[in-house]
């Protein structure tokens, strides 16, 4: 019986391992096409790819060579508090520095084209009245 368990174990974690092998492939694939470059990231894969495609679907519908940074970061930051709930904050440009505070799961730094963008989450407290 247990020769049979170890067996089953081995099977499970093989093909496991075969899941995130493709995984990897795919989004290494669409990173490709959408030309994007993941920086840093404690954030969901799902959601990072919203942010991806949000990201390229409004730089494809900016004239070309004409980066409006301040409408990319809004249009992220009203997607995400929209979706995602409140709070979260987008910096957008082609070089900047920052040092931020996140919620656990909401930090996400990549560049697409050679803009760069950083996108996270706070915490929202209520005021005590």
């Amino acid at each position: 019986m247990e020769a049979a368990e170890a067996e089953l174990e081995r099977r499970s974690k093989f093909l496991n391992s075969l899941i995130l092998k493709k995984k990897a492939v795919e989004q290494k694939e669409q990173h490709e096409r959408l030309n994007v470059r993941l920086r840093a990231s404690d954030m969901a894969v799902s959601l990072q790819n919203h942010a991806f495609n949000c990201a390229r679907n409004n730089l494809d519908s900016m004239p070309k060579g004409k980066l409006d940074s301040k409408r990319l970061a809004l249009s992220l930051k009203k997607e995400f508090d929209s979706t995602y709930g409140p709070a979260w904050h987008c910096i957008v440009g082609t070089s900047f520095g920052s040092y931020v505070t996140h919620s656990t799961g909401g930090f996400l730094y990549f560049s697409i084209d050679k803009v760069y963008v950083l996108l996270f989450k706070t915490a929202v407290e209520p005021l005590d009245r």
